[in-house]
């Protein structure tokens, strides 16, 4: 698999002189993203139990129906918070590792060797439009805040609504709050508020802007803890409505 040089450089594929068990990071990775990819593309295919009561999946958030067109309404709305997430700098870096292999880990040999030319040709080029998916992906949190909202107002058996508590209430607001968390720490959102500024004290909102700087600055810091925390709540939330509609469980009320 691999063999020393006469000048001591590992050479062969994964060749890497690491003593640590440097594999586990992209195969969990691997894992992951692999799970939820298939998860989540089952459940938009299933068209149905994405609602119930005051719930619905965030899958299906915004839920848009056409009359006459016999699609789910999952696929109407995916795309945004996909392409958000597969441009995102920190998913780059997780799915080239775990599944291209450029490279697998830091001072580990390539598979495929050193082709990767960075993100400057086909059809890597299309990672630039990530600015653009940032700002649906914020358009989408307000949705979702709304969602979050609604979940508190259950339907009465007269067609109006009462305020009320339940356990996926709060699934909901952990959800959003997470999605948040990992959208406004976004690189290129960063960049748009505070990374062409030179200087925040010549501007005349300058402290403002500032403070909205360091704000975005410190979710950027923990971009792939939210990314992570976010999509397994992503999950976990239309799990639970799943479940809630299905009939599986009784939603436990609060009050």
């Amino acid at each position: 698999m691999s063999e020393n040089t006469n000048e001591g450089v590992l050479t062969g594929a994964l060749a890497t002189d690491r003593k640590d068990a440097w594999w586990v990071g992209p195969l969990l990775t691997a894992m992951g993203l692999g799970a939820f990819g298939v998860y989540s593309t089952i459940r938009a295919f299933a068209n149905a139990d994405y609602e119930w009561g005051p719930y619905l999946s965030p899958f299906y958030s915004p839920l848009i129906r056409i009359p006459g067109l016999n699609v789910s309404p999952a696929f109407l709305i995916l795309w945004a918070p996909a392409g958000f997430r597969a441009t995102c700098y920190y998913y780059r870096k997780a799915y080239y590792r775990a599944f291209f292999q450029h490279p697998t880990a830091c001072a580990v040999n390539e598979i495929h060797g050193h082709s990767y030319r960075g993100e400057t040709s086909f059809p890597f080029i299309f990672q630039n439009i990530h600015r653009y998916f940032m700002y649906v992906a914020v358009l989408f949190i307000g949705i979702l805040w709304y969602d979050a909202i609604s979940a508190f107002f259950f339907p009465a058996a007269d067609g109006t609504r009462h305020f009320g508590m339940g356990l996926g209430s709060l699934i909901m607001v952990v959800n959003v709050l997470l999605l948040g968390s990992y959208t406004f720490g976004c690189h290129s959102l960063r960049h748009v508020i505070g990374g062409k500024m030179d200087c925040f004290s010549c501007t005349s909102f300058g402290k403002v802007q500032h403070k909205t700087w360091l704000g975005v600055s410190w979710f950027n810091n923990r971009h792939m803890l939210f990314a992570w925390c976010s999509l397994f709540s992503v999950g976990l939330t239309d799990f639970y409505v799943w479940l809630c509609a299905t009939g599986r469980i009784n939603d436990f009320r609060f009050f």
